[in-house]
């Protein structure tokens, strides 16, 4: 056995003890069904799945101004007594090193209905109030949807209103380009 090897192992073990720390600490706040049911009550809700072309991308990527990070995507249709009232989006970013988790809500004209935190993994000391994510509400995607123009920054979690916003403008722009609606 190398004389390396137990200091391997060691930087290995540690490694992986900070790593399952940090996931620890990760905080889930809604399940899938718990944002849709809170959002939405008693709506029929249907998955469905899309498989984006090269020109679909390019145009989501060329409107929200950041690329999608699959061409896979899954919206869930929302429906009240048969009839879509709304487009639901899961998105999985980085906020600074580290994910963070949010639904975002569209209505049928392309409207922001909600946004929804999941899960936010970095510290929460980084995560924004929840009122903060209530502002949303109402946004299409414009060139004002960005941080610095009509939506405004947070004090301490400047990576983290910048990395929602631009998940926000994605799914706008998601929403644009698979139902129509405005942008």
């Amino acid at each position: 056995m190398s004389p390396r090897r137990p200091v391997l192992d060691w930087t290995l073990f540690t490694t992986w003890f900070l790593m399952a720390a940090g996931v620890a600490s990760a905080k889930t706040f809604l399940t899938v069904d718990a944002a849709l049911a809170q959002v939405y009550p008693g709506a029929e809700v249907e998955r469905t799945t899309v498989f984006l072309d090269r020109e679909q991308s390019k145009r989501v990527a060329q409107l929200a101004g950041t690329k999608l990070t699959s061409d896979v995507v899954y919206p869930y249709e929302i429906r009240h007594g048969g009839k879509q009232v709304a487009v639901v989006f899961f998105d999985v970013h980085r906020v600074r090193t580290l994910p963070q988790t949010l639904m975002v809500a569209l209505a049928m004209d392309g409207t922001v209905a909600a946004v929804e935190v999941l899960a936010f993994t970095e510290p929460e000391d980084y995560l924004a109030p929840g009122r903060w994510y209530d502002r949303f509400g109402g946004w299409v995607l414009s060139d004002e949807l960005r941080v610095g123009r009509g939506v405004d920054g947070i004090t301490g979690a400047t990576l983290t209103a910048r990395a929602t916003t631009d998940s926000v403008r994605r799914m706008a722009a998601l929403f644009h380009v698979l139902y129509g609606g405005a942008p």
